[in-house]
């Protein structure tokens, strides 16, 4: 089985209109769709540009802005589920902070033809923590079955940690869309570090959709740094360096390009090292997981004092 995904280098852009705003996402959609994608991945707080839309003294408060922002959800994915159905293709939408009540979560809805769900965020960076106000996730992890194979997402900080990753692999996930945002190529490192890591353990297809170029007028996505890529398992008749595809930093565009689901199973099955068939042993009753300590401390200084 083979897909299609197209991953947005994405600058945060200041719109005057919620029309303006719709038709903007619609070029970047026919864009992709015309070009062949059939799942497309916009970035982490891409939704921040609709801050843009309210008045200076709501921009410029960060927790006054996620407020006003809940207005404009229904808007929101009505827009992207009309925008799946009209171009029959499965659409990530850039990230949303989602007031639930008790607590704001990231969010990351996807969209098909017929009906959407969505994957929160679960590991807060600092900034989303300790400044602004979001909360993880309740941990929950969905794999999305689609005419388009089976995959999850992992969104930003999330790829950096391996268990999410493991789990839907083993559930079935053929590959990992990771939506991110940062603001440094640190930051950026980290990230596509992180999704390398997991495409090699897990041995499937992982894919970073990033921000780019600079959006002063928002306090929340002000400096954005990054790029795309697509990562492998380093094995078959893969890349060398499981680098798939990837695009200059900071220019805006879309990453398009076609994957053959078959070639992981097949490395899964007859690969140099069999990554996933032993990831999967790493229970924490595995005695491979359990921690002995073992205390040299005498030993050292018993054969310090021989040489004396």
């Amino acid at each position: 089985m083979e897909v299609t995904i197209a991953l947005a280098q994405y600058p945060i852009t200041e719109h005057r209109s919620l029309e303006d705003w719709k038709n903007h996402t619609e070029k970047w959609i026919i864009e992709a769709v015309s070009s062949g994608a059939q799942v497309l991945t916009f970035p982490e707080y891409g939704s921040m540009e609709l801050t843009a839309l309210f008045p200076q003294a709501v921009r410029e408060d960060l927790k006054l802005q996620i407020a006003h922002l809940q207005d404009f959800l229904p808007f929101f994915i009505e827009t992207f589920q009309q925008f799946a159905r009209q171009y029959n293709c499965v659409i990530v939408a850039p990230s949303f902070p989602v007031d639930l009540g008790e607590k704001t979560v990231n969010r990351c809805f996807v969209f098909s033809k017929t009906e959407y769900s969505w994957q929160d965020k679960h590991f807060m960076t600092r900034f989303e923590d300790e400044s602004w106000g979001i909360a993880s996730s309740d941990g929950a992890l969905r794999l999305f079955d689609t005419a388009f194979g089976k995959f999850g997402v992992q969104i930003c900080f999330d790829i950096e940690f391996p268990l999410g990753g493991q789990l839907l692999a083993e559930a079935g996930a053929q590959f990992m869309l990771v939506p991110s945002c940062t603001e440094t190529l640190k930051g950026a490192t980290r990230v596509h570090i992180g999704a390398r890591a997991r495409a090699m353990e897990q041995q499937y297809y992982t894919a970073v959709s990033q921000t780019v170029g600079d959006a002063l007028w928002s306090p929340a996505v002000d400096i954005n740094y990054g790029y795309t890529a697509i990562y492998s398992s380093p094995d078959g008749d893969f890349q060398d360096e499981g680098i798939l595809a990837l695009t200059e930093a900071q220019l805006p565009g879309w990453l398009i390009h076609k994957l053959d689901l078959s070639k992981n199973e097949t490395i899964r099955e007859n690969g140099q090292v069999l990554n996933f068939k032993h990831s999967q042993r790493l229970e924490m009753n595995d005695g491979i997981c359990k921690v002995e300590v073992v205390s040299l401390k005498e030993a050292v200084l018993n054969s310090s004092l021989q040489n004396v």
